[in-house]
């Protein structure tokens, strides 16, 4: 197994966590971690599988350090709205739907 098969296999791993996390938690706080903890694990997949004989594809590094940035700006927006609900609701998680309707 070459290294760069390695690096594909642990972001998998780690966007496998992240997507456990995103369904099985309810604090919205770990929820935002978990998405941040899939998008680490999709970087690394994409670094892992843009290497080639020739050497690392630069159009993938410069996608994924934009990616970075991306995903730093929408971790502070999810943090300013979990902060925003927080101080609305006071609670740290979403409300179950307590829909009482019956379908048809």
């Amino acid at each position: 197994m070459t290294p760069h098969l390695l690096y594909a296999f642990t972001g998998l791993l780690l966007f496998v966590t992240g997507l456990f996390g995103m369904i099985a938690l309810d604090h919205l706080l770990r929820k935002l971690l978990a998405l941040n903890l899939m998008g680490s694990g999709t970087f690394l997949v994409l670094v892992g599988l843009a290497q080639h004989r020739n050497g690392v594809d630069p159009v993938v590094q410069a996608l994924v350090l934009t990616g970075i940035v991306v995903a730093i700006a929408a971790t502070a927006l999810g943090l300013v709205l979990i902060r925003r609900y927080y101080h609305l609701s006071g609670r740290s998680s979403l409300e179950p739907d307590t829909n009482d309707e019956a379908g048809p």
